[in-house]
């Protein structure tokens, strides 16, 4: 297929214009990035690299693929970092291929294998839906509303639960890091899946203890069995519309806000509110997205929240005006080194 070759704009100059023209037509091919990359995770191909390099033709008979095919999207993975070919032929692992290994801490395998799964690709392909409508395309597409749909496919449940863990897991330790902990109290993490930024909050905090509170399918597969928080945690299971465990001194809410519209976000809140020990503390982790053209991971989310859920990632003002009807005041805003933040808010 030919990139075309328009006429340049006033201003422009043909060389200009030819590269914006290659442009557009790589962005619009970029689903096929996400089905090399999901292509990738599914034959497990940085597993068989882990050991050193090898040729499309060996990897091709460990994974029972055809070599050419295989080479072909490999090259194109490569030129986004995702492994590199080097002039013998041969496929290497990048840093980035590091991660899509299944076996070294930090793996986000199973983040692809969700994020590339069709519950994301049919829902997003139906932008255009959700744009007209303002409503996520997911319902028409699936059936059911995305949670609804979840809780009824077990295997569905699964690799959402197992997806979520591995998207969160890089950076529990970096945020537990930045968000400002008492020496003392009860850390209550709402909606907090398997407890992996409960477990580096008590990890990092001899004093503190914890509540892992989330519905009973995620709280099976917790991970905060270690012998040196024994007897500091407890997991309950409920629903976060209706109330939470009461008497927390920190409310911890990571990725829950954004999955809901703003009514469903103000009674979340309002749930902790409700419950908020004296003196505690509301922190909200999500993506905050900058103003302004450059990039950021949350701009990307935010579409996929779009698409899915009713929910958003939203800026101060956004938080602002649920905090206050909820009855919450926010007090900072702390950057950390991902690309989530924490947003602080107080009893009013």
């Amino acid at each position: 297929m030919d990139t075309p070759h328009p006429t340049a704009p006033s201003g422009a100059t043909d060389t200009e214009a030819t590269a914006d023209a290659a442009h557009l037509i790589e962005q619009s091919l970029g689903h096929l990035f996400s089905a090399a990359l999901r292509t990738a995770a599914v034959l497990r191909l940085a597993d068989h690299l882990a050991s050193g390099p090898r040729s499309p033709a060996e990897l091709a008979r460990l994974t029972g693929t055809d070599a050419v095919s295989l080479r072909r999207a490999l090259r194109y993975l490569a030129t986004r970092k995702v492994f590199r070919e080097d002039d013998d032929g041969a496929f290497h692992l990048t840093p980035a291929a590091q991660l899509l290994r299944t076996d070294v801490p930090g793996s986000l395998h199973a983040a692809v294998m969700m994020l590339t799964d069709d519950l994301f690709v049919r829902s997003s392909s139906a932008l255009d839906e959700t744009v007209r409508t303002g409503e996520p395309a997911f319902p028409k597409v699936f059936g059911a509303p995305f949670f609804e749909y979840v809780t009824q496919e077990p295997a569905t449940r699964a690799l959402f639960d197992t997806g979520m863990a591995a998207f969160s897991e890089p950076m529990d330790d970096l945020i537990a890091g930045t968000c400002p902990f008492p020496r003392q109290g009860t850390v209550v993490d709402v909606g907090g899946g398997r407890g992996g930024l409960l477990r580096q909050v008590l990890r990092r905090h001899p004093g503190l203890s914890g509540v892992l509170f989330d519905q009973e399918p995620a709280l099976r597969e917790h991970v905060l069995s270690e012998p040196e928080l024994d007897g500091r945690w407890r997991a309950e299971p409920g629903d976060f519309f209706a109330s939470v465990p009461e008497g927390g001194d920190i409310y911890l809410l990571k990725h829950v806000l954004h999955d809901w519209d703003d009514d469903s976000a103000v009674r979340i809140l309002l749930s902790c509110r409700r419950s908020l020990a004296p003196g505690g503390r509301v922190l909200v982790v999500d993506s905050v997205p900058a103003p302004g053209n450059a990039p950021h991971p949350g701009k990307a989310l935010d579409l996929a929240m779009m698409t899915i859920v009713t929910g958003k990632e939203r800026g101060p003002e956004e938080l602002d005006a649920l905090f206050t009807r909820a009855g919450l005041r926010r007090t900072r805003i702390l950057p950390t080194p991902t690309f989530a933040s924490i947003v602080e808010a107080t009893a009013a």
